[in-house]
């Protein structure tokens, strides 16, 4: 039996990092199409739509999200989120680094949520799905 302590400490990560997930991918890029991922988009090389690509992104997002809070006992979706997370750090300071100094911007969103999936990591009991 896991300390309600950690238990209380890995709710909290997961409930914040599936908030963090789902409130980006519903807000800027479903609900309504931030520039800044329409300029992203764009700086991709990829041949679609921007509002295609953010919506498609969006929906990945907020699916990822949820696996995150409703899958509780499995990490998969806490490794998954670790990529994510770093690839689109890396994405945004290659192709547009402005961005990377901005209020709000990307390193702090992406470092916090690598702190809770550390956190939900740390905590995890390691049952499986």
């Amino acid at each position: 039996m896991q300390n309600p302590k950690l238990t209380h400490i890995s709710f909290i990560s997961r409930l914040s990092l599936g908030f963090l997930f789902i409130y980006h991918g519903l807000v800027p890029k479903i609900l309504w199409l931030s520039p800044v991922e329409t300029h992203l988009v764009s700086l991709s090389g990829l041949d679609v739509p921007a509002n295609i690509i953010s919506l498609l992104a969006g929906i990945g997002e907020v699916l990822l999200g949820g696996s995150i809070l409703f899958f509780r006992k499995s990490i998969i979706p806490i490794y998954m989120a670790v990529v994510v997370l770093l690839l689109l750090l890396l994405f945004v300071g290659f192709v547009s680094p402005e961005y990377l100094v901005e209020a709000f911007n990307p390193v702090t969103t992406n470092m916090l949520g690598l702190g809770f999936c550390y956190l939900v990591w740390f905590t995890h009991e390691g049952e499986k799905v």
